[in-house]
């Protein structure tokens, strides 16, 4: 008896399954498209537009970044020979 409980679960799974599925396949298919070259000249553009902005490219003065070294050192922390 147990084995048809499993089995009627099984397929009731399954059939979720496939609606989520088919729920997603219909949102999809309904998105506009772009092709790769596209994209890719879009992203470019954006980049070559926005390269003065970009820290990575133009670092920030050392005196502006929050994230520099201090140059603290702890004697305390190293061993005495």
């Amino acid at each position: 008896m147990k084995e048809g409980v499993s089995t009627s679960n099984n397929s009731t799974t399954s059939i979720s399954q496939a609606r989520r599925a088919v729920e997603q396949l219909k949102m999809e298919a309904c998105m506009d498209r772009v092709k790769v070259s596209q994209a890719a000249a879009d992203l470019l553009a954006y980049c070559e537009a926005h390269v003065r902005e970009d820290p990575l490219i133009i670092p920030v003065p050392a005196s502006e970044n929050p994230f520099r070294e201090k140059k603290f050192f702890c004697t305390t922390l190293y061993p005495q020979w």
